[in-house]
C-alpha cells in the first residue's frame, strides 16, 4: 500500500470488458516515482491524497481476481501524523541514495 495524490482522470470509451464501470484516475506517489493509473473504488477527486494498493490486492478490492487492474484507490486520507525527525532522516537517506553522497546531518 502506498500514499499517492490524485492528479487526473482517464476517460476510455473503449476498454477491456472487466474495466466497464471502473473510474480510472491518474495518481502520483508521494514518495516519488512515475505517475500511473489506478481504479477508484472510493470516489476520490483530483488533489486528494489517497491509499493505493497494487497487484492481486487491487483486483480483490474490485471484487474480481480476473479483472484487468493492477492498482486501486482504496481510501481517501483525511490526515497524516508522523514523526518529523524520522521523516527528515528518510528524506536525507533518499537524497544520499540519489546523489551518492552523504548529506550533512541537521
Amino acid at each position: 500500500m502506498e500514499i499517492a495524490t490524485v492528479i487526473g482522470h482517464v476517460w476510455a470509451t473503449k476498454k477491456e470488458e472487466t474495466l466497464a464501470g471502473s473510474k480510472l484516475m491518474i495518481v502520483r506517489p508521494d514518495v516519488g516515482g512515475p505517475s500511473y493509473v489506478a481504479a477508484d473504488t472510493v470516489g476520490a477527486g483530483i488533489g486528494e491524497q489517497v491509499l493505493v494498493v497494487s497487484g492481486s490486492t487491487a483486483r480483490r478490492a474490485l471484487g474480481s481476481d480476473s479483472c484487468a487492474i493492477d492498482a486501486a484507490i482504496v481510501g481517501i486520507i483525511d490526515t497524516i501524523e508522523m514523526d518529523r525527525e524520522a521523516e527528515a532522516n528518510r528524506k536525507r537517506e533518499q537524497k544520499e541514495r540519489r546523489t551518492g553522497r552523504k548529506a550533512p546531518e541537521a
